[in-house]
């Protein structure tokens, strides 16, 4: 048996998988963001460890025996917190998460620093990585900086709690700033710039390496028959890539979740240029990926579920199956800022072109549509950056609408595949990399994709039309920026 842990914004998600890769348990304890001032965000880590406890208590009490015979524990994790300690290992302040946008103007400044960052990093600095955030402790906090030793991201962190060594993965450490993501170790220009050093960093492994051991109390607390070996695991993305097989050159998929990704597996490092692309590490050996992500995907349907007062599918039931023209109303999906291709932590979204004679329904289909424009957004980018995709499969939970599948689909001109068993997320793969830290299996043997149960073509007669459409939509971008 393998154990999957993903450490998500919302909860913590443990999964218990057998050597035929069957799900045989799921446990998720719910976790709360706090928001003390407008655009920050934060969570205490011994939350996280709590939560864990409690999740994998739970799969104790629902399955003791296969827990007992857990043998590797892979570990999913949120992506670019700051969890910073001091000499003894304590944690200083909460963690400042993947979402907390404060610190904005620290990102030009670790650029004027380490002008090489887009290079050897591949990524342009964002107030959602690590490095500006902890640059932002460093002035806003100096008596929580100087007493820091050591910086590591939250999956990290729990491992460290679990197993009291201080590792982390390529992937995760990819989202930090502070990695040579080509080189895959840390770069000791990049964290300079932080005014860090590399002994404030945890030991890098790949995600399919052993990396620590579970604690003797927990192991004992679990019943477990031996104490289990962890594997580098992964971040999110990129252990949800390894769930769905995605470890191949060429490889892309789209996960139309809270937030929306396009990712693209790649052979080799590139970087993502001007456009916002993420490029990282993958989480399996001399792999890596490029990434667009769009803040609010699904995110958006589920603001105007608040705002209308209707659940999603009573929204989704005004429309017809299939779209006779885009909406005359246009909408701007930047409810939390953008990510790809802008970099805009600020910018807020809107409706556009709305009349006297608008319907709901016309704004719903807008929200679809605009949620399809920024992807097209990051596939352009990533066109722009030499990546082009020409099929992909999707996932999330805004996959299981037909209709935003469809009108997707049409908008970026590619077909995109629904895929059987497509939702078991990062925790999965986190117990796949743990099967193979132990067995040494070979990545392609365990990391196969699941199957293919509907392919969704564009629609020839609106291709053209969302073509135009989407120019459109390009123009809201510096109209709504110049409003703040």
């Amino acid at each position: 048996m393998y154990l999957g842990i993903d450490l998500g914004t919302s909860g913590i998600k443990a999964v218990l998988v057998d050597q035929h890769q069957n799900v045989i348990a799921a446990h998720t304890e719910k976790l709360t963001v706090s928001r003390p001032h407008p655009g920050w965000s934060e969570q205490d880590p011994q939350d996280w460890f709590e939560a864990t406890l409690r999740a994998l208590d739970a799969l104790r009490i629902s399955h003791p025996n296969e827990l007992a015979d857990v043998k590797g524990i892979g570990l999913s994790g949120q992506q670019h917190g700051a969890v910073l300690l001091d000499e003894e290992g304590a944690v200083l302040r909460p963690c400042l998460l993947w979402n907390d946008t404060r610190a904005e103007s620290e990102c030009s400044l670790f650029e004027h620093r380490f002008p090489l960052c887009r290079q050897i990093t591949g990524n342009i600095a964002m107030p959602g990585f690590t490095a500006p955030k902890v640059m932002w402790v460093a002035r806003h906090e100096p008596e929580v900086f100087a007493k820091v030793t050591h910086v590591v991201l939250p999956k990290a962190w729990l491992r460290f709690r679990m197993t009291g060594a201080l590792i982390d993965d390529m992937s995760d450490a990819s989202g930090s700033l502070w990695l040579d993501t080509e080189r895959r170790l840390w770069s000791d220009a990049a964290l300079e710039a932080s005014n860090l050093r590399l002994a404030s960093m945890p030991e890098l492994r790949e995600g399919t390496e052993p990396a620590g051991t579970l604690n003797a109390d927990l192991a004992a607390r679990w019943g477990m028959k031996s104490a289990p070996i962890f594997a580098g695991g992964a971040g999110d993305n990129a252990a949800g890539a390894v769930g769905l097989g995605a470890i191949h050159t060429g490889d892309a998929f789209l996960s139309l979740g809270t937030s929306g990704v396009v990712w693209v597996t790649t052979d080799s490092f590139h970087p993502g240029g001007n456009h916002a692309i993420h490029s990282f590490c993958h989480a399996v050996p001399n792999q890596w990926h490029q990434m667009g992500v769009t803040l609010s995907a699904a995110a958006s349907l589920a603001w105007w579920s608040r705002v209308t007062g209707l659940d999603e599918k009573t929204l989704l039931a005004e429309l017809p199956e299939t779209p006779e023209a885009p909406s005359p109303v246009l909408f701007a999906p930047y409810l939390s800022g953008e990510r790809t291709p802008h970099n805009d932590a600020t910018v807020r979204g809107g409706f556009v072109g709305l009349t006297q004679d608008t319907t709901r329904a016309q704004m719903t289909q807008a929200v679809l549509e605009g949620v399809a424009f920024s992807f097209r957004d990051a596939v352009e980018g990533l066109a722009e950056s030499g990546t082009i995709i020409t099929q992909a499969d999707v996932i999330g939970g805004g996959s299981r609408s037909p209709l935003w599948t469809s009108i997707i689909a049409s908008v970026l001109g590619i077909t995109l595949h629904r895929l059987a068993n497509g939702e078991q997320g990062g925790a999965f793969g986190a117990a796949r990399l743990a099967r193979i830290a132990v067995t040494g299996e070979g990545v392609s043997a365990i990391c196969l994709p699941p199957a293919r149960v509907a392919s969704i073509a564009p629609d020839e007669r609106l291709t053209g039309p969302y073509r135009q459409a989407y120019a459109r939509y390009r123009a809201l971008y510096p109209a709504l920026k110049s409003l703040r």
